[in-house]
């Protein structure tokens, strides 16, 4: 079936996954928004138990989900993975070390005779929530405003090698405020950290019998919803209204103004994505945060799903440059023409994805079985493998 595809077919395709993993990815970071209500909606220890233990239930999905979204972005276009991942190291390896610390504080929280107390460990879980969701959203929005690299060609082989030139290996991304890209990029990052928040409320709400629990949920979702709208609604009219980067047939990169813009509207599919996504999650923020619905979660959840599904479309079809080059020369942009792997790797790459829908119902599955009983202080006593 693959093998009559063309290569720009495939290489669609594989964005169009990858761009689907990014989505989950952000939906799931509700586990990292959850941890840093530990304080906030819970007033005792036995509280802050309950929460740690809906989140801690899911956690390892949402980091699952980064490693198979890292590693689909390496085998289908590895030149990005080599540019981003080898050049904007200490953006990546700061992600990196909050989730290590978030993998640490859930095995050890609770063991016996941890050399640095609960309390440590639930701090850790509120660093994970605040650092993680901020710097990948920084990460994601230079897809759209773009870093500095350049790629080097060999001239006996023609293999292009990256070379990153920003001085801070991907840290200026967040903290060059010099750079008016970078309040771009930060926006996006304060965002996600509000969004996930909003979720985690939202998620803590629906699954633990708790009263007091969930009304401080709702406080939250009703109190820190709108600073994700300010955030999100500033980082997208940046986006509309910027000049992005586009692509001829020769695979010459060019300027063009409201790039971005004309993507939705040449993409009517993408453009109701992204209109779908954003309806489900303000109906979820709405029920979650002004009604004592408990399901609000599964509104919101799903539509940050189509609206980070949308964004990414956006950011790689239609001849646009999605990782786009700030360096000395814009033709060093990233397509998913000029970055992608091999035909072949590619094609079989496709076979395997097909397994995907079956990975996803499984973990469907899971989550049912696993959230078919809320969490309740009397479930927290009587598990003696609480985290």
């Amino acid at each position: 079936m693959f093998e009559t595809f063309s290569t720009f077919a495939l290489q669609q395709y594989w964005w169009v996954i990858i761009s689907l993993l990014a989505g989950l990815l952000v939906a799931l970071m509700f586990v990292q928004g959850g941890q840093t209500l530990i304080y906030q909606a819970g007033n005792t220890d036995l509280e802050r138990t309950m929460i740690v233990n809906a989140l801690g239930h899911k956690w390892e999905l949402t980091f699952t989900t980064l490693v198979v979204f890292g590693g689909a972005f390496f085998a289908a276009f590895p030149l990005f993975y080599a540019t981003s991942f080898g050049g904007a190291y200490w953006v990546w390896m700061v992600i990196l070390l909050f989730f290590v610390l978030q993998a640490v504080s859930y095995e050890f929280r609770t063991k016996a005779g941890n050399l640095l107390g609960q309390r440590t460990y639930q701090n850790f879980l509120l660093i994970n929530g605040i650092g993680a969701p901020l710097f990948l959203g920084v990460a994601v929005a230079s897809f759209f405003t773009g870093s500095s690299f350049v790629l080097l060609s060999d001239p006996a082989s023609g293999v292009l090698t990256p070379r990153w030139t920003g001085g801070f290996g991907g840290l200026e991304l967040a903290f060059d405020l010099s750079s008016y890209p970078t309040y771009i990029n930060l926006s996006l990052g304060i965002a996600l950290v509000f969004l996930t928040r909003v979720l985690g409320a939202m998620y803590l709400k629906s699954s633990i019998d708790s009263p007091e629990i969930a009304e401080r949920a709702s406080k939250t979702i009703r109190q820190e919803a709108p600073f994700f709208l300010l955030f999100f609604v500033f980082f997208l009219l940046n986006l509309l209204l910027r000049e992005g980067y586009a692509y001829d047939s020769q695979g010459l990169i060019y300027t063009e103004s409201f790039k971005y813009l004309h993507n939705l509207l040449q993409m009517p599919l993408v453009l109701v994505l992204l209109l779908l996504g954003t309806g489900l999650t303000l109906a979820g923020i709405v029920l979650g945060g002004y009604t004592a619905h408990r399901r609000g979660f599964y509104y919101s959840a799903p539509g940050v799903v189509l609206v980070v599904l949308a964004l990414l479309l956006t950011a790689g079809l239609n001849n646009t440059v999605y990782y786009p080059s700030t360096g000395a020369n814009i033709q060093n942009g990233l397509t998913i023409r000029n970055s992608s792997s091999g035909r072949y790797t590619l094609t079989v790459m496709s076979y395997v994805s097909l397994f995907i829908p079956f990975v996803v119902a499984y973990i469907a599955y899971v989550w049912h079985s696993m959230g078919r009983h809320k969490i309740d202080k009397q479930e927290i006593k009587d598990d003696p493998d609480a985290y």
